[in-house]
């Protein structure tokens, strides 16, 4: 395009100086380059190679099962706590050497003075023990007699000076105590334990305990000995038989014929329980037809509790 412009211009200035115009030979337009087409190499088909020899090929991992919840396996109940059926003939002795060959098929001893080697040996003779334990007195002889706070001590236990009366509305303190010594009555090897002074409600203690708070204690005392498989005993306290007898197992009482106590002691031999009976003044022949018809297992003993013994014939 620039040069048809040239040309012109150049003829303009030839005719003014006079030379005449030189024909004007028309420039041949040159056709339109077409748009060049992109030329489109073709793409060469892929070859598939084959994978090479000794190159393994992957194996699409399985999904992965889940696997089982492990199922769990149920902590077993403790077994029902033994105690003596109705009837059973008894040994109860809490002083002196302990006289083994007593025939009895259940023997009541002491959580010190009975060690396991005796328990085992009762055993091993087709014989039952109980575990007497003091729950409502502090005894200034026993070897824990240092745990007991000096504040929850009153009075002293009236015919015995070495006692002295326990105050158990502190039972934070106090069951920890005798959790204890329900510890020593299960490590020995007893079936059963029998727990003293459960109506502290009912004595001169100095306390202003009320039978509410005696009845709040001696469950927890049942409760504990259950925990360990102990069978438990109420001891005395004939007016808590009513709230006492679905707790505790059996009973052990004392000269219940004396006091005319026996028949508030009926709903454990209701329930197919025994009630264990010793009379310490009443000869054999006042209180054995009485045991007999109400089937109360009764002998007669020392107040010293030693291995002496009467039975009903």
């Amino acid at each position: 395009m620039r040069r048809h412009a040239l040309a012109v211009l150049l003829a303009v200035w030839l005719a003014g100086c006079g030379s005449p115009a030189p024909s004007v030979v028309p420039t041949q337009t040159a056709p339109p380059i077409p748009a060049a087409v992109p030329s489109v190499t073709p793409v060469p088909t892929a070859q598939v190679q084959p994978a090479p020899t000794g190159v393994p090929t992957r194996t699409p991992e399985p999904t992965p099962t889940p696997a089982a919840a492990p199922t769990r396996t149920p902590t077993p109940s403790p077994a029902a706590p033994w105690y003596p059926p109705i009837g059973a003939t008894w040994q109860w002795q809490l002083s002196g050497t302990i006289d083994l060959s007593v025939k009895a098929a259940v023997f009541d001893l002491d959580v010190d003075d009975t060690s396991a080697a005796i328990v085992a040996a009762l055993h091993a003779a087709g014989r039952h023990v109980i575990c007497y334990v003091d729950v409502g007195t502090w005894e200034s002889y026993r070897s824990d007699a240092a745990s007991f706070p000096a504040k929850l001590l009153g009075k002293v236990v009236d015919g015995w000076p070495d006692e002295r009366w326990l105050d158990i509305r502190a039972l934070d303190v106090l069951l920890p105590i005798m959790e204890k010594r329900l510890d020593t009555c299960a490590a020995k090897g007893f079936d059963a334990v029998e727990p003293d002074w459960l109506d502290a409600y009912d004595q001169a203690t100095g306390f202003p305990i009320t039978r509410a708070q005696s009845i709040a204690y001696d469950r927890a005392i049942a409760a504990a000995a259950h925990a360990r498989g102990l069978g438990i005993g109420q001891k005395n306290a004939p007016g808590l038989v009513g709230v006492l007898h679905s707790t505790f197992d059996f009973a052990v009482v004392e000269q219940c014929f004396q006091y005319d106590e026996c028949a508030a002691f009926q709903p454990y031999l209701d329930a197919g329980r025994a009630v264990a009976d010793a009379e310490y003044e009443l000869p054999t022949s006042a209180f054995c037809a009485k045991a007999a018809a109400m089937r109360v297992s009764a002998i007669r003993k020392r107040l010293a509790l030693d291995a002496w013994r009467q039975t009903c014939p």
